[in-house]
């Protein structure tokens, strides 16, 4: 049985992991994926070629892994959703992680190197698709049901609602990026924008209000 890593050797594979990952996304963006050799991203991320070939056997594999880690900057598992009970609540802190996440420049560029990539190497995209933005879509998906089975949103379509959303604020946040190189809009405007799509579910989806009883007498 191997020996456990001590916590020093763990952080140390750990940085070298991330090492590896920032040279990858790098020089597959500048050179594409099928110029860049994962010997030149071992030279590029200051690591010997078995210490890559260990952990990414193939550029399949690390290619994998960018996508996987990109994502899950924000955890799209069942425990980063919101509890149910408060729509508005719900929908500013879906909208904002998600902000966040397809605003960061390293989503960019993993969009920009599938984009370019995808007419000879279409399983990039399907990578992309199902590691990345597949299992964030189903939480979001899966709170929205939740809310509407708990009686707290009219969401008869969930799957719909939610790329609704999420569309609403990747059409500002993230899209204008993949043409326009100085896209940066200032936080004031991304958090107007995630609010304004809050208001657009919210006129969609909120229950509609009983009238109050009319008073006896």
């Amino acid at each position: 049985m191997a020996a456990e890593l001590s916590p020093h050797h763990r952080r140390l594979a750990q940085q070298k992991r991330e090492a590896i990952i920032t040279a990858a996304t790098e020089l597959f963006l500048d050179r594409g994926y099928d110029g860049t050799s994962l010997a030149r991203i071992a030279e590029s991320a200051g690591v010997s070629k078995s210490t890559l070939f260990k952990q990414f056997p193939t550029k399949a594999a690390l290619f994998e892994a960018i996508v996987t880690e990109s994502w899950q900057r924000d955890a799209a598992d069942d425990d980063a959703r919101p509890r149910t009970g408060d729509l508005r609540s719900g929908l500013t802190a879906i909208g904002h992680r998600y902000a966040d996440l397809v605003g960061r420049p390293g989503m960019a560029a993993l969009f920009r190197i599938v984009i370019a990539e995808l007419p000879r190497f279409p399983e990039l995209g399907r990578m992309q698709f199902q590691l990345g933005k597949l299992p964030y879509f189903t939480s979001v998906r899966r709170y929205l049901e939740a809310e509407h089975e708990a009686g707290n949103a009219e969401v008869p379509d969930a799957e719909s609602a939610a790329n609704q959303f999420l569309g609403m604020i990747a059409n500002y946040v993230l899209w204008p990026r993949m043409l326009l190189t100085d896209w940066n809009p200032a936080a004031s405007d991304i958090h107007e924008a995630v609010e304004e799509a809050v208001r657009t579910m919210l006129a969609r989806y909120a229950p509609a209000r009983r009238p109050d009883p009319k008073p006896e007498g």
